[in-house]
C-alpha cells in the first residue's frame, strides 16, 4: 500500500561539520544547547580532542600525517590532512542537502582543512555554507594572515559564509565576563543561524517557505548575514527586525543587500500589518531595493513575542566588509507608513499564497 505522497515528502537534510579545535568546540556547544534537526560532524587531526566531541560523528583526518596530533599551526598540514581522509569525509558528508562549516580561522587544522572540505560538500551537491572566526589582533600577524590566505581559499568552495572577527566580542562583552561565555556568544551566532535555517524548511508556516527558497537566496551567492531578534508587546515586530539585523558580531552589516528572506513567527495575535512593519525595518537598513521573499508562521505557544529571522545576500563582492559600530545605522532605520490600511502589504501582493 503506498502512502499519502505529501506525508512522504523529506525535509532537506541538514550537515554541520566542526573542523578543528575551534570548530569541534563550537559544535560541543551546539549539541550542548540542546539543537535538533541536523547532523553534526567533527573534524580535526587532533585525536584528544576528537575524544572531547558530542558529535556522532568523529572523523580523525590525515592520520599518518600528524599521528594523532594538532597541525602545528600550520595551514599546509591541515590541508594535506584533509586530502589524506578525503573518502572518510565524502562518506560522512554523502546526503546532506545543506553543509554548514565552521572553524576558527589562523590555526593549522581548520584553516587549512576547511576549503578542502567545503569542496568536497559541493561536489556532492550540498549548498555549502562556512561559518568561521578571525583571530583576536592580539593573536599576531602570522595568525591573522593565515586566516585571511584561508578565508580567501574558502571563499572559492562555499556558497555563502559568515564572518565573525574575534575581536567584536569585546564590544558585547565587559571586563568581568569568563571566558567561555564570551565564546558561547560567537557560537550562537552559528547556532542561531543553523536553527532558523533548519526551522524555516521543517516547520509549516501561514506564508511557507520551504528548502528550495533557502537556496534560490544563498546558492552562489558569497558573504551573507543570518540573523534573529525577538522583540515583545506593541512594536514587538519592529524590535525583532531591528535586532535581526543589528549583531555586533558580524563582519558585515545589511547594507547593501539585495535579496533576503524575512520570516516572521508570532502567536495567534500577529497581524499582517506587524509583518509588513519587519520587512519595512530591513528594506530600509538595506538601503536598496532590496527583493524579499517572505514567510510567517504561526506558533500558538507564543503569546506576546514576535520573532523575526533574516537572511542576506547580494552583497557588493568587489569591496571590503563595511566596518561599523552597533547601532551606527539605526537613524536609517525607520518604519515606512502605511497610506491604505484596506492594501496587502506589498510584498504579499505579488505572492502566490
Amino acid at each position: 500500500m503506498q502512502g499519502n505522497p505529501l506525508e512522504m515528502l523529506q525535509i532537506a537534510k541538514i550537515k554541520v561539520i566542526g573542523v578543528g579545535g575551534g570548530g569541534c568546540n563550537a559544535v560541543n556547544r551546539m549539541i550542548e544547547s540542546g539543537l535538533k534537526g541536523v547532523e553534526f560532524i567533527v573534524a580535526n587531526t587532533d585525536l584528544q580532542v576528537l575524544n572531547t566531541s558530542l558529535a556522532e560523528t568523529k572523523l580523525q583526518i590525515g592520520a599518518s600525517i600528524t599521528d594523532g596530533l594538532g597541525a602545528g599551526a600550520d595551514p599546509e598540514v591541515g590541508r594535506e590532512a584533509a586530502l589524506e581522509s578525503r573518502n572518510e569525509i565524502e562518506d560522512a558528508l554523502r546526503g546532506a542537502d545543506m553543509v554548514f562549516v565552521t572553524c576558527g580561522l589562523g590555526g593549522g587544522t581548520g584553516t587549512g582543512a576547511a576549503p578542502v572540505i567545503a569542496e568536497i560538500a559541493q561536489g556532492l551537491g550540498a549548498l555549502t555554507v562556512a561559518i568561521v572566526t578571525k583571530p583576536f589582533k592580539f593573536e599576531g600577524k602570522k595568525r591573522m594572515d593565515h586566516a585571511l590566505l584561508g578565508l580567501d581559499e574558502l571563499k572559492k568552495h562555499v556558497d555563502t559564509f559568515v564572518v565573525i572577527p574575534n575581536d567584536r566580542l569585546r564590544d558585547i562583552i565587559d571586563k568581568s565576563t569568563p571566558m567561555m561565555d564570551a565564546f558561547k556568544e560567537v557560537d550562537n551566532v552559528l547556532r542561531l543561524g543553523v536553527q532558523s535555517i533548519s526551522d524555516l524548511i521543517s516547520v509549516p508556516g501561514l506564508v511557507n517557505l520551504d528548502f528550495a527558497d533557502v537556496k534560490a537566496i544563498m546558492e552562489n551567492r558569497g558573504q551573507a548575514l543570518i540573523g534573529i531578534g525577538v522583540g515583545f508587546g506593541d512594536n514587538r515586530a519592529i524590535e525583532a527586525a531591528k535586532q535581526a539585523v543589528s549583531s555586533p558580531l558580524l563582519e558585515t552589516t545589511i547594507n547593501g543587500a539585495t535579496d533576503c528572506i524575512i520570516n516572521i513567527t508570532g502567536g495567534n495575535s500577529l497581524t499582517l500589518f506587524e509583518a509588513e512593519d519587519a520587512a519595512e525595518v530591513i528594506r530600509a537598513a538595506a538601503n536598496t531595493d532590496i527583493n524579499i521573499i517572505f514567510g510567517a508562521v504561526v506558533n500558538e505557544a507564543l503569546s506576546d513575542e514576535a520573532i523575526v529571522t533574516v537572511i542576506a545576500t547580494g552583497f557588493e563582492t568587489d569591496s571590503e566588509p563595511l566596518y561599523q559600530p552597533y547601532g551606527a545605522n539605526k537613524e536609517k532605520i525607520e518604519v515606512l507608513s502605511n497610506e491604505d490600511d484596506d492594501d496587502l502589504p506589498p510584498f504579499l501582493r505579488n505572492r502566490d499564497i
